[in-house]
């Protein structure tokens, strides 16, 4: 058995917005896709391509998925997850917000995307995809580093457990 594992990064973008009853994210109900579908999920979501920065790949999908340009960026979160078992991976998760951009947020891919919505950060449709509820749930918490997918503490004494937040050290 090898001790190695694959590390598969993602940017992950939240537009937000004020209205009267609160603050608005744009959510995307995934279409007939393999991981998740029917689930709500970012408006804008994928994986950081080779020589890409989280950044670039944050811009990259806001204009693939929703067809904006000139976003403003605030960088929020990492997440760490794990899904142990005979092939193991990890993920590491990027967390954008942006509040500014050009262009009017639009489905570009419906074969992936069945549905736009905003919705009041306090009244998330269900059901949410599990590690995304929780990074929205810690969105303006100032905790910087989540884990998502240890039943347990990881080694080395980070905080862990499905659903932990904290920050290294």
């Amino acid at each position: 058995m090898s001790d190695h594992f694959a590390l598969v990064p993602a940017s992950y973008v939240y537009l937000l917005r004020e209205s009267p009853g609160g603050t608005e994210v744009l959510l995307q109900r995934r279409g007939p896709v393999p991981y998740m579908p029917g689930h709500w999920a970012a408006g804008a979501a994928g994986h950081v391509e080779p020589g890409e920065t989280a950044y670039d790949a944050a811009r990259r999908e806001a204009l693939e998925e929703l067809g904006i340009t000139d976003l403003e960026l605030d960088f929020v979160l990492t997440m760490q997850r794990s899904q142990f078992g005979p092939a193991i991976e990890e993920r590491v998760d990027w967390f954008f917000t942006s509040r500014s951009w050009t262009g009017e947020p639009r489905i570009v891919e419906p074969e992936k995307c069945a549905e736009q919505r905003w919705c009041r950060l306090d009244d998330l449709p269900e059901p949410m995809v599990p590690h995304e509820a929780h990074a929205l749930a810690h969105l303006f918490s100032g905790v910087g580093y989540l884990t998502f997918g240890w039943d347990a503490p990881p080694p080395g004494g980070g905080p862990g457990g499905t659903g932990e937040a904290g920050s290294p050290g």
